[in-house]
């Protein structure tokens, strides 16, 4: 099987590759850092390809997916990973903040798009009626749930949910399978620098693990871990104010200083 994973240079995108290298996959990785991605490919010789772009500069992404079109001719899975995070300080609005997050979470996904789903298509061409190549995207389970200072974060994730159910619905009779995958949190150069709880926290071996068997079985949604995201999703069926009311002690007040609560 042949995959494209972004975001690969740490985190959930390089215990991926790392785990689907170690099976035997081809597998093409992409991220800024060229640097983390040649290491990542020393250890797996012939089994990972190397393809450093930005996902958020169209012109530097389309040279990578010809790059990955002359080396692997198809895809079968893609894994679009690469994202960002940053918080709101609602005393304090900057809508640069948002401009920032959605740029590489939502429109660096649409841009990675592009590229994509002509080489899932070849692979469809190459392999056959039967063969459905698969389209993830990482999401986030704050996408289910209004979350206080992730409003940029979580706009810019619930975003990417709804692009990809709707490219559900139109790759289908194509043959092209859609995931939406929505982690809870995971220990990432990302979420290392928070100063909040974060329950149920997986580390990024068990988060690859469990999209990778998600992806073989084509699920639709993966998210995990279930103890946090089954909460989240029957919140978010209660009234918007008793939602509001029920998150105040989340709220971090004003002399608790601008880090995340």
């Amino acid at each position: 099987m042949k995959y494209w994973i972004t975001g690969a240079s740490s985190g959930i995108g390089q215990a991926l590759a790392e785990q689907l290298a170690g099976q035997g996959h081809e597998v093409a990785v992409s991220a800024r850092s060229e640097a983390s991605l040649q290491a990542l490919a020393a250890r797996y010789p012939g089994q990972v390809q190397v393809f450093p772009t930005d996902t958020t500069d169209r012109q530097a992404l389309a040279h990578a997916g010809t790059q990955i079109r002359a080396r692997f001719e198809h895809l079968d899975v893609v894994v679009l990973n690469a994202g960002t995070c940053e918080y709101v300080d609602a005393a304090d609005w900057d809508s640069e903040l948002f401009e920032r997050v959605m740029r590489t979470n939502f429109q660096g996904t649409v841009n990675c798009i592009e590229q994509a789903l002509p080489l899932l298509r070849a692979g469809r061409r190459i392999r056959g009626a039967r063969h459905r190549p698969v389209l993830a995207a990482v999401a986030s389970s704050a996408a289910y749930l209004a979350l206080t200072r992730a409003e940029a974060y979580g706009a810019s994730k619930a975003a990417v949910q709804y692009l990809m159910e709707g490219l559900r619905v139109d790759l289908w009779a194509e043959g092209i399978d859609v995931c939406v995958i929505n982690p809870g949190f995971v220990d990432t150069p990302l979420t290392a620098v928070n100063d909040f709880p974060m329950p149920a926290m997986l580390s990024t071996e068990q988060a690859a693990t469990l999209i990778r068997r998600g992806l073989e079985r084509h699920r639709a949604v993966i998210d995990f871990p279930k103890r946090l995201t089954w909460p989240l999703r029957a919140l978010r069926h209660l009234p918007p104010k008793w939602r509001a009311r029920l998150l105040q002690p989340t709220v971090r007040k004003p002399d608790e200083g601008a880090s995340p609560p």
